[in-house]
């Protein structure tokens, strides 16, 4: 929300759905595990409404923008990008990305690479797992979009490195849950266990003895 709210009151920040996708993305990503699920949406519309902007279109280009990558190859999308290759019903999109090529100006975000990621995974899943072919990858991209390729790449490291963290975390957080729910139920046994146990006759002592007397 910080970087959102740095961006949005910068006089070089326009919106465009590459940014989008990184928006929705990096916050789909990061609030996986969040409990109650149910809420997830109604933070994201939060979010965007505090900025005085609309969460539909957030969701709405980015679902359009994957769904294109979704259908390209690796090629195809670094095609695409450097507009030689368009595509016949995404001409506005063309145009968005032919804008931030070409604009001297154009206001950089880790979001935005995020998003630039985000393309290439949806592109070639197993592309993005070689680090060799994803740095080549990415490298054409930022030649491309004229985007500072040194930072881009640093901006990813550090977004890959903190997914890895916050799948660690979950994986923790889920054996916590499970241990927890595991020591619970064993006191519930015992609990049922000795609630189910008649209470034995003990002999009240009278002072006699065993003969009698």
């Amino acid at each position: 929300m910080v970087e959102m709210h740095l961006l949005a009151v910068n006089a070089d920040f326009r919106y465009d759905p590459i940014y989008a996708l990184g928006v929705v993305t990096a916050f789909n990503r990061f609030m996986q595990g969040y409990r109650p699920e149910a809420d997830i949406t109604s933070i994201f519309d939060g979010l965007c409404k505090a900025l005085e902007d609309d969460p539909n279109r957030y969701r709405h280009d980015a679902e359009r923008l994957g769904a294109i990558a979704n259908r390209l190859s690796q090629q195809e999308l670094v095609s695409w990008l450097e507009q030689s290759s368009p595509i016949a019903d995404a001409a506005d999109l063309q145009e968005s990305v032919r804008t931030i090529a070409h604009n001297p100006q154009f206001k950089y975000s880790r979001l935005f690479a995020i998003g630039v990621y985000t393309l290439l995974e949806l592109a070639d899943p197993e592309l993005v797992k070689d680090e060799t072919q994803r740095t080549e990858a990415l490298k054409k991209i930022c030649a491309t979009l004229n985007l500072p390729e040194e930072k881009f790449q640093k901006d990813l490291e550090l977004y890959r490195s903190n997914l890895e963290k916050m799948a660690q975390a979950r994986i923790v957080m889920e054996d916590a849950l499970q241990a927890e729910r595991k020591k619970r139920e064993e006191r519930e046994k015992a609990k049922a266990a000795a609630a189910s146990t008649p209470p034995s006759d003990t002999p009240e002592s009278t002072g006699e003895t065993a003969s009698g007397s």
